[in-house]
């Protein structure tokens, strides 16, 4: 086996991802516009997507480490959006533009027209929270993209099952859909509710760190597996696993969780920028597989279905937005106001990705009676010009439409005022419970160690309040970023001491890498309210 086309992948996607963090442009379409120069380089080897390893190897780390960090009260709190967009719209999506598929391309069946809506019918969550983490969206809408990215993968793919089912011959009604959707919905939640408590108490009973976090690694893959053994749909499995253990991820020790954000972070960084290339790199195959299609006929096809995808989109969100607040007093008290503003966001938010490529790709070469698939190539390359055209063309304008909207992002002056009240409670009881431990002899400290903690107390109870204060005339710095400039210059020092002295034969490595571990959690103590990456 050849390694050096996927080292090349990951070495190439992560360098370009990287230099996106200094443009103002989203990394996916940076990432999605190489794949598509790099396709026709020579010498740059074959890229496919392959479905058997996208979809149970790459879907469910990038599905959990999403989930992990999403908010699982932000998420119940916003449900009805939520379920709307990632239920509702995605089977008014599969009939609609399916329809409009099959009224637009002479001969394609209605079956297949609708195994292509199924197909771009999801929005993508790696684009989704990779374009609303750059843009700094409300904290709702962003909730609300996520929250459907993360969910929509699984109606998508039931809805491309009985779609399919349909084409290739093997008998499919509308029953027999509505139960295979209501297997993968509620067995998929059934299966994550089974999994989630088990792996939690696992994971707080592991004494190790490094053993903890190979067990996080392996969750995503095992709650998929188990899930999609049973007929029941992995995504949801996955998405109701980490929603749970992220929202109880305070139950785990600081080395597993400092660990965990560590290795977590790196994952997601390398499978996000490689599948985004990826995308881009499938030009070719498609271009191929066109056959009796022109690529000029095939291209007017794309213009209409990507407007259609588009407008679908639209059609939905506005009447899912202001229809429920219109009839039900009871949403108009539990969920805030909203204007015209935010569908127009959500609407042109509707990127698509990795999971319609990949689906698109699991189509079969051939019907049950043997005969071919009937247009399966124009198919893969009506999606593969979806996924292009909704990365490039939604995802370059939808920073410069939220500036034009003048959409409010957060209130950082307001955000910050909160957590530095948070902190002030969490101090107060701090100390507290200092006062009542020193009182016992049992753990009687030297006056000038008592005295520490107490300072240690006081500088984190103060450091987010001198945000909110003053700065440095000179340095434009808050006496909080101050001192953590000035430590970090003194743990430099002492670095350089440690260093030196090993070179000097005076201590060995092995206690090198001793002493520079306790600066490095030292350093990382001093940094953490710092929040940067």
């Amino acid at each position: 086996m050849d390694v050096l086309p996927l080292v090349a992948l990951v070495a190439g996607s992560a360098a370009i991802a990287g230099a996106a963090r200094r443009t103002p442009v989203a990394a996916p379409l940076l990432l999605v516009a190489a794949g598509l120069v790099a396709a026709y380089i020579p010498g740059v080897p074959a890229y496919t997507l392959d479905p058997h390893i996208v979809l149970p190897l790459i879907l469910p780390p990038l599905l959990y480490t999403a989930a992990v960090d999403s908010s699982y009260l932000d998420l119940r709190a916003n449900i009805r959006p939520v379920a709307l967009l990632s239920v509702g719209y995605v089977l008014f999506a599969t009939l609609a533009v399916g329809w409009l598929v099959y009224r637009l391309v002479p001969d394609l069946p209605l079956t297949t027209a609708l195994v292509l809506g199924a197909v771009v019918a999801p929005p993508d969550a790696v684009a989704a929270t990779a374009i609303a983490r750059k843009l700094g969206l409300p904290s709702r809408i962003t909730t609300i993209l996520q929250g459907e990215s993360l969910l929509n993968d699984a109606t998508a793919i039931t809805a491309f099952k009985v779609a399919l089912a349909a084409a290739v011959g093997a008998g499919a009604s509308w029953g027999g859909g509505v139960g295979e959707f209501a297997l993968a919905s509620v067995g998929g939640v059934g299966v994550g509710l089974l999994l989630m408590v088990p792996l939690h108490w696992l994971r707080t009973h592991l004494t190790e760190a490094l053993l903890q976090n190979t067990l996080s690694l392996l969750i995503p893959f095992v709650a998929y597996a188990a899930a999609e053994q049973v007929g029941a749909s992995g995504v949801l499995a996955v998405v109701v696993v980490a929603l749970y253990l992220g929202h109880r991820s305070w139950q785990v020790d600081f080395e597993t969780r400092l660990q965990e954000a560590a290795v977590w972070k790196m994952v997601a960084f390398v499978l996000e920028s490689a599948v985004f290339a990826l995308i881009g790199l499938q030009l070719p195959v498609v271009l191929r597989g066109l056959g009796e299609y022109g690529v000029g006929e095939a291209l007017g096809y794309a213009v209409g279905i990507f407007v259609a995808v588009v407008v679908v989109r639209f059609v939905w969100v506005f009447p899912a937005t202001f229809v429920p607040r219109a009839l039900f007093p009871r949403v108009r008290e539990r969920e805030p106001d909203t204007d015209w503003t935010a569908p127009v966001v959500i609407g042109w938010a509707g990127m698509r990705g990795v999971v319609s490529m990949a689906i698109a790709f699991s189509i079969p070469l051939t019907l049950d009676d043997g005969k071919p698939f009937p247009g399966r190539n124009l198919v893969l390359f009506l999606t593969f010009a979806v996924v292009i055209g909704t990365l490039v063309v939604q995802g370059l304008t939808l920073p410069p439409l939220i500036r034009l909207l003048k959409l409010p992002g957060r209130d950082r002056q307001a955000d910050t005022l909160a957590e530095a009240q948070a902190q002030s409670e969490a101090s107060a009881a701090a100390e507290r419970r200092l006062d009542a431990l020193l009182a016992d002899d049992a753990n009687a400290l030297p006056q000038p160690l008592a005295d520490r903690l107490r300072t240690v107390l006081d500088r984190r109870r103060n450091a987010v309040w001198e945000r909110l204060g003053a700065v440095n005339e000179v340095t434009g710095e808050s006496a909080d970023e101050t001192y953590r400039r000035l430590s970090r210059e003194m743990i430099e020092a002492e670095r350089a001491v440690f260093v030196e002295l090993r070179d000097r034969r005076r201590i060995d490595d092995e206690m090198m890498r001793t002493l520079l571990r306790r600066l490095d959690l030292e350093e990382a103590a001093v940094y953490r309210e710092d929040g940067s990456d």
